[in-house]
């Protein structure tokens, strides 16, 4: 089940960055001094929608990856029981004698 959850995931992983590309990266220099007056204009990207998906990504991949880390909540069944046989002395029920008897015995 773990294998499953987890193959369905990176899929999806892949899936989505094949489909969603990245903006296109331009290498030039910038100078401020070239922009029209006035220089000092303040930008404001608006970048509350960017960092609100970057929480909720963080959110949904420490609960992902701690599902994962935790096996799922679920404990393996316990090894069953090394078992052999001994010759165990048993008491007589008439007398006080003892014989030996083929017991199993487990631990």
């Amino acid at each position: 089940m773990k294998k499953t959850v987890l193959s369905v995931f990176l899929a999806a992983g892949f899936a989505g960055s094949a489909l969603f590309s990245g903006g296109v990266a331009q290498a030039q220099q910038y100078d401020w001094r070239d922009r029209p007056p006035p220089y000092h204009h303040h930008h404001h990207h608006h970048d509350g929608n960017v960092i609100a998906g970057g929480v909720a990504a963080g959110l949904i991949g420490g609960l992902i990856g701690g599902a994962i880390a935790n096996g799922g909540g679920y404990e393996p069944a316990p090894p069953p029981p090394r078992c052999w046989y001994e010759s165990r002395p048993v008491q007589n029920e008439y007398d006080d004698g003892y014989h030996y008897e083929r017991m199993r015995v487990c631990d």
